[in-house]
Formats: structure tokens, sequence, C-alpha cells
């Protein structure tokens, strides 16, 4: 398995990122809209940065932390080769829920 997945086990780092899809956060509004400690906060971020996956731009005493996209290309580069298993079944789905609803509009 790749590293990368690794460093994604943590549900608290799983949060940070999810965060941070919204755009640049600063440690302590991190921390404020997790719930978490902001010492636990700045620790995950430390080890995402460390990994890649986010990066800190500093503005005079403030970091703001961003998401980096090379790590996730990488594990969707990785996840390729199985996509169809989940994508057969997905157009599975999508093709009975479809019978679903024509035959409750019948």
């Amino acid at each position: 398995m790749s590293p990368a997945f690794d460093v994604l086990t943590l549900p608290l780092r799983q949060d940070i990122l999810a965060a941070l899809r919204h755009g640049p956060a600063l440690v302590g509004d991190l921390a404020e809209r997790l719930g978490a400690p902001q010492a636990a906060v700045s620790k995950q971020l430390r080890v995402l940065r460390e990994a890649g996956f986010v990066r800190a731009r500093v503005d005079a005493q403030r970091r703001w932390y961003e998401l980096c996209p090379q790590p996730f290309v990488e594990m969707a580069q990785w996840l390729e080769p199985y996509r169809w298993m989940w994508e057969d079944r997905l157009d599975k789905l999508g093709g009975t829920l479809e019978r679903i609803k024509e035959s409750e509009q019948s």
C-alpha cells in the first residue's frame, strides 16, 4: 500500500484535509472548526506537511495551511486500475434506481 494511505488513517488528519478543501485556514480556525485542541491540530498539520499533503504559507506571524494536489493525484493514479470495481457497481445501482423510479411513476 502507498505510504500516503498510511498518513490518512487518523480521523483527525482526514478531518483537517476535509476542512482545507474549502480553502486555506489558520491552525486556530481549524481547531475551532473541528473541536480539537490546537496542539493536536498543529501536530497533525506537521505530519500532513511532511507527507506533502499540505503546505504552510507564512503571512507575518500567521501560517495559512492549504492543500497540495500532488499526493491526491498520485493516490488517484494508484487507484485507477481498481476503478472498474466500483464503477460497474454504481452503474448497476443507477440502473436499478432508474427502474424503481419508472415503476413508481407508472
